[in-house]
């Protein structure tokens, strides 16, 4: 049996979860990174008696819709996977059970889900720190609870509502300023194919999806989206998503 740990990560905070998660597999994870190296998904013959740990981000309540196309491209044998929604300290909406019918289409069969907060990657004013240690002791668990559990062929009732709810987008789309050296990492890493590689001072904000990766990974700091708009969409987004948002298991 082969243990894949995948996920899709802009900021890292879903790359923690996932790693705390596999963690407490107690297996061996041979490490998926659908943004660094997208093409090894499609290169993996997922076998029936395989685990898969598959997590990603809420982005409106719904999976990246990058995350789709990816696995589209992918034909499982029954392989068994456990489904992560990490989500910014509001909900995930109809998150899991998005993934849920993805994968299935694909050829997995969905065993185990959970939910679990990370840091907001637009408004780092909520789910600050997270996952924190409480978390991580906390997914330590679901995760060997998930592993007593590992031979059921059950899929658990994810929340959601088909059809999921519409999500168009946010209007912060990150752009380059003066500091920019045009080394080109952005563009070579950007999974939406939204910043040319021969101009990566440029984005192209039909395509973005506000992941905010090309922030993360610029040496010189030099790519960001408008603080007036992000400040006044924390002020809107205060009130749901204030507070400490617990993390569930699904069996």
């Amino acid at each position: 049996m082969r243990f894949y740990n995948i996920f899709f990560s802009p900021t890292g905070g879903t790359e923690k979860v996932a790693d705390i998660v596999a963690k407490g597999t107690k297996l061996d994870a041979e490490e998926i990174d659908l943004i660094k190296e997208p093409d090894k998904l499609m290169k993996v013959k997922f076998e029936k008696k395989d685990l898969c740990l598959v997590a990603v981000p809420s982005y409106g309540g719904r999976i990246p819709s990058v995350v789709t196309d990816m696995f589209r491209k992918v034909k499982a044998d029954g392989t068994k996977a456990i489904l992560v929604a990490v989500f910014g300290n509001r909900m995930i909406d109809d998150t899991l059970l998005e993934l849920q019918d993805v994968l299935e289409a694909s050829g997995f069969v969905c065993i185990a889900g959970m939910e679990a907060v990370a840091e907001h990657s637009l408004m780092h004013q909520f789910g600050t720190g997270r996952p924190d240690q409480h978390d991580e002791k906390e997914l330590l668990e679901f995760a060997a609870k998930i592993m007593q559990n590992s031979e059921a062929q059950r899929t658990p009732a994810f929340p959601g509502n088909r059809p999921y709810r519409e999500y168009g987008g946010v209007p912060l789309k990150p752009v380059a300023n003066g500091k920019c050296t045009s080394c080109g990492l952005c563009a070579k890493e950007c999974p939406a194919g939204a910043i040319p590689l021969d101009n990566p001072k440029m984005t192209d904000k039909d395509k973005c999806i506000s992941c905010m990766h090309c922030v993360a990974v610029c040496p010189k700091k030099a790519r960001n989206y408008s603080k007036l708009v992000s400040f006044i969409a924390g002020l809107k987004m205060k009130k749901v998503c204030s507070g400490r948002k617990e993390n569930k298991l699904y069996l």
